[in-house]
């Protein structure tokens, strides 16, 4: 846990830097970057698609802040200055992810672009994005593990974490997901480059990421994230089956419909 990168002097006064918000911002940059070059090699404007990369992350960040703010509902109403304290971390992803969704639809629409294709675009920049802000969260002390003897565990002192998990040594649920998030982006990647079919690359990123953000759920020891089941089938866990169930069933359905038109003779 390292929630100060560093202290930029100013004059007689120091800024500091927070991990998580330099952690998202070179997440963000990385992920523009990553789009852009697809948003290029699919002949679609790069601007225009760096223009909604920015729309996505602003509608993103509100939705995954009012989803942890809901989590935490109480303490916000006795604290609510601390609503705007995000550079401290509290983002819940699936908020994020359900709000740019919907903005995205929109943006679509309007500019008249084909779906499939953009999520294929979009879907490894979010990916990278996102494994960067899981090392905001390690640095910020949020999105912690269940108490663990394994020797890799790590402690935490932060006021997200419970007072009972304080400075005892818990499973790094930020790296699993971190490291896994890293795998996809370049298992992503390269099925844009192979891929049979638009929307080939989103659909699977919408399947393989609940089934990360599923396994990790196991491991996470942060009460606040919110159960279906108590203790046993978590908020996530829970979204995460239908994503999964939804994914698959239209990754299903297009591959068939792609296999169907290869086999149709053309006319002579």
């Amino acid at each position: 846990m390292h929630p100060i990168l560093l202290e930029i002097p100013l004059g007689f006064k120091t800024i500091p830097l927070h991990t998580y918000g330099f952690m998202i911002a070179i997440g963000f940059l990385l992920g523009v970057s990553t789009i852009r070059k697809l948003a290029e090699k699919s002949a679609i404007k790069p601007d225009l698609v760096a223009d909604l990369a920015f729309w996505l992350l602003m509608t993103g960040f509100l939705g995954a802040r009012i989803l942890f703010i809901i989590t935490r509902f109480d303490y916000f109403m006795q604290n609510p200055l601390e609503i705007v304290k995000v550079w401290e971390g509290g983002l819940v992803f699936f908020g994020g992810l359900i709000s740019a969704t919907a903005y995205a639809m929109y943006f679509f629409v309007k500019h008249k672009l084909n779906p499939w294709k953009m999520i294929d675009i979009l879907s490894p920049g979010l990916v990278i994005a996102h494994a960067f802000g899981r090392l905001g969260c390690l640095g910020a002390g949020c999105c912690y593990g269940r108490p663990t003897d394994l020797p890799w565990g790590i402690r935490l002192t932060s006021e997200l974490v419970d007072t009972p998990l304080r400075g005892i040594p818990l499973h790094p649920t930020q790296l699993y997901e971190s490291s896994s998030l890293f795998i996809l982006y370049a298992g992503l990647l390269y099925i844009f480059r192979t891929k049979k079919f638009d929307g080939q690359v989103g659909l699977t990123y919408f399947m393989l990421y609940p089934i990360i953000r599923s396994i990790v759920e196991i491991f996470r020891g942060d009460s606040i994230r919110g159960f279906v089941i108590e203790d046993w089938v978590s908020t996530s866990q829970f979204i995460s089956f239908f994503v999964f169930l939804g994914a698959l069933g239209v990754l299903i359905y297009r591959l068939k419909k792609t296999n169907e038109s290869h086999k149709t003779p053309s006319p002579r």
